[in-house]
């Protein structure tokens, strides 16, 4: 009975990973490879789809509940740096920067970017919306193939700025603090180093990619994206472009330390009614933006529920107990088991954070127990949550082709690359760091 369970939930995965990749909407393949989960670990088929408290429904309802606002104001902040030019002036800004006859110091700026966003507190999903329209006139100003675009972004807001460096307000290094008792700074020279490794890393694949595509005769390809952001004269100047981000940025960091609930909400509000303040005569109708940018939040969010909803099946299943068992049981340091462990947890769920919330809940006390510094605990579970959690199926994964308007075929090898690869070499390094010290 255990291998059916487990052959389910096996099953479950390599099939909707394949779909996944074959272009199946996860709308579709997440409920019924939930269901498949279902009925090979003998759960109650209604509780678990539809009324549980741990069924699909529940979880892509929870996910909904907590994070549509983020999508949506996101997704509206993003669509007033659009149609005001705002995106397109701070491009040209960039482009002044970085010249027009190197675009891999283009590329570069825009991992910069992103890091600064996410180390900034802004939320990875929000930086998304922030940082996709403002790369887009870069990427057809020099003629670079769109699907680069993968590379530093997700190097700069899905790899150290996520897990490892030391005093991220990330999500993920935020988890391990409340059973583990430790702050955001916890083992910094683990964090410190995992976090070198992958930027150097990231760079190098960075640059051996754009030399691929100028090789293969590459170019940029004008989407009806680029149609929606064509303005080019009138253009408010690159102080006033950058002032609703830098506005977000520091209310999030102030509001942080000061720790008022919900701050990033309050952040994207503000920043909102800023950006409807200083772009009005920019913005030919505010109506049109308000709902475009509504509009466009939807399909992101959908489609991230539908894999966290999976991954909420999967961790109740009867089947994973049993994993979760075998996982403890590896000899060796207890730093490999855990890592194993919150890597697994991440590539069922498809989230990093849920991953560590399922982690830290069931085995900080069995490491704790024995006698694992909880530094340690947080920055190498935090830091094996990452990788895993870029599987094609991820939230943030499909949110994140969504908004590119990229599928996996033309852009998941980068984010494979740099998020899963990249993320798994950073966590060799710190593990041999921190078994050794």
């Amino acid at each position: 009975m255990n291998l059916i369970f487990l052959a389910g939930i096996l099953g479950a995965l390599v099939l909707i990973i394949f779909l996944a990749l074959r272009g199946y909407s996860i709308l579709i393949i997440g409920p019924i490879c939930a269901l498949l989960v279902i009925l090979t670990n003998q759960m109650d088929v209604f509780s678990a789809l539809i009324t549980g408290p741990s069924s699909y429904m529940e979880g892509v309802g929870s996910f909904i509940k907590n994070y549509f606002l983020i999508f949506l104001l996101g997704s509206i902040l993003a669509k007033y740096m659009e149609e005001s030019g705002a995106a397109r002036s701070i491009a040209n800004g960039t482009l002044k920067l970085t010249g027009t006859d190197e675009p891999y110091k283009v590329l570069v700026a825009i991992l910069i970017i992103s890091s600064l966003l996410t180390y900034g507190g802004v939320s990875l999903y929000v930086a998304m919306f922030a940082i996709i329209p403002l790369s887009r006139p870069l990427f057809r100003e020099l003629d670079i193939p769109w699907h680069l675009i993968m590379i530093p972004l997700t190097a700069g807001m899905a790899t150290f700025t996520m897990t490892m460096a030391p005093g991220t307000p990330s999500i993920q290094n935020a988890i391990p603090t409340t059973s583990l008792g430790t702050t955001l700074m916890a083992a910094p020279l683990i964090g410190i180093i995992g976090s070198v490794v992958v930027i150097v890393f990231s760079l190098w694949y960075m640059n051996i990619e754009l030399k691929k595509s100028k090789k293969a005769d590459e170019h940029y390809i004008v989407s009806e994206a680029d149609a929606q952001n064509v303005k080019t004269d009138n253009l408010p100047s690159v102080g006033i472009s950058v002032l609703p981000l830098l506005v977000l940025i520091t209310v999030i960091i102030f509001g942080s330390a000061m720790k008022i609930p919900n701050i990033i909400l309050i952040a994207l509000l503000i920043s909102i009614i800023i950006a409807a303040a200083v772009f009005n005569k920019y913005i030919s109708k505010h109506t049109a933006t308000l709902n475009a940018g509504a509009s466009g939040a939807v399909s992101p969010t959908f489609l991230t529920a539908a894999a966290v909803g999976f991954g909420i099946v999967i961790a109740a299943a009867p089947g994973f107990q049993i994993i979760s068992k075998l996982i403890l049981s590896i000899p060796g340091s207890p730093l490999i088991s855990l890592s194993v462990s919150s890597g697994l947890m991440s590539a069922v769920t498809g989230s990093s954070s849920g991953s560590l919330g399922i982690v830290m809940g069931a085995f900080s006390k069995t490491y704790l127990a024995q006698g694992v510094d909880p530094e340690l605990i947080h920055r190498i579970a935090s830091m094996a949550s990452g990788p895993l959690s870029a599987m094609p199926h991820s939230g943030a994964v499909l949110a994140l082709l969504a908004l590119t308007g990229l599928n996996h075929k033309q852009a998941y090898r980068h984010i494979f690359v740099t998020v899963l690869l990249g993320g798994l070499i950073a966590l060799f390094a710190a593990l041999i760091t921190a078994i050794i010290l």
